[in-house]
């Protein structure tokens, strides 16, 4: 995985075509690759998990990029497969964000606002 991320940073687009798995090379746009590598300022690779049983693995990673001055992030869990001794990339799939869920308690309407305009929030910020 790593070395993928490093070819991807220094625009070895071939090597990234060339540790894809063979029976998935279909799959592989190398056009919108190159101009994704080449027009992205890489930025680091975080790995979150890694794992392997026999000839397959799996890897869960965060590439941190920035594209027209936007910092993004590309999480995604990757499975690759071991074949004539070489781990391919298989197929990969994005990693959805937990969802976002409140921590303090919700306001009621009849309560003093929480911008401490002593007003009831009903007839403050909550109107």
């Amino acid at each position: 995985m790593r070395s993928r991320y490093t070819a991807y940073a220094t625009g070895a687009v071939d090597y990234v075509v060339a540790t894809h798995d063979p029976q998935k090379q279909e799959d592989v746009d190398e056009n919108a690759a190159r101009e994704w590598s080449r027009s992205a300022t890489w930025n680091g690779l975080e790995v979150h998990t890694s794992s392997a049983d026999g000839d397959a693995g799996t890897v869960e990673f965060t590439a941190n990029y920035t594209l027209r001055g936007q910092k993004l992030r590309h999480r995604e869990r990757a499975v690759f497969k071991k074949v004539e001794g070489r781990w391919l990339y298989h197929d990969g799939e994005m990693v959805k964000p937990p969802p976002m869920t409140r921590v303090e308690p919700r306001l009621g309407r009849n309560e003093p606002c929480h911008c401490g305009s002593a007003k009831k929030f009903k007839k403050c910020c909550g109107a």
